[in-house]
């Protein structure tokens, strides 16, 4: 058996070990960034979803986020805690419940919005504008079926 390190020996190599590597450290930034709001980067997606449009379900922002219905619930128990969502059944059908932005929620989504996209921009400073958005659209294509 040889000591010698083989080329790929390295996982900097290894495309799994880097998508994962650079999202901790992604992950770790900006929820610093929101520490201040109350919130990290799940809970800002979810106001993200609830900030444009009209009340929606539990279950539509879920589906919009990609995340099951008891993380939804579980997401949304906490930021409803911290007022920043509202739960109320749905005028049209009373087995479902409507989620929608509190005023709080309104201003902590607007100034955690600006704190996200500096830590964002903090992140990406290693690239030029171009490379940014070139890595983005990379990673949009690896996402579409």
């Amino acid at each position: 058996m040889s000591t010698e390190a083989s080329p790929g020996a390295d996982p900097h190599d290894v495309l799994g070990y880097l998508l994962k590597h650079v999202n901790l450290k992604f992950t770790a930034l900006t929820d610093t960034a929101l520490a201040p709001f109350g919130i990290d980067g799940k809970d800002l997606g979810t106001l993200r979803v609830l900030a444009h449009r009209e009340p929606a379900s539990q279950l539509q922002v879920a589906q919009t986020l990609g995340i099951d219905r008891t993380t939804m619930v579980a997401l949304l128990d906490a930021l409803e805690d911290k007022g920043i969502v509202r739960r109320q059944p749905d005028p049209a059908d009373r087995r479902r419940n409507v989620v929608e932005l509190t005023e709080q929620g309104l201003t902590t989504y607007d100034a955690a919005t600006v704190a996200y996209r500096k830590a964002e921009k903090t992140f990406l400073a290693a690239l030029s504008p171009s490379a940014a958005g070139q890595f983005r659209r990379a990673l949009r294509t690896l996402l579409e079926d």
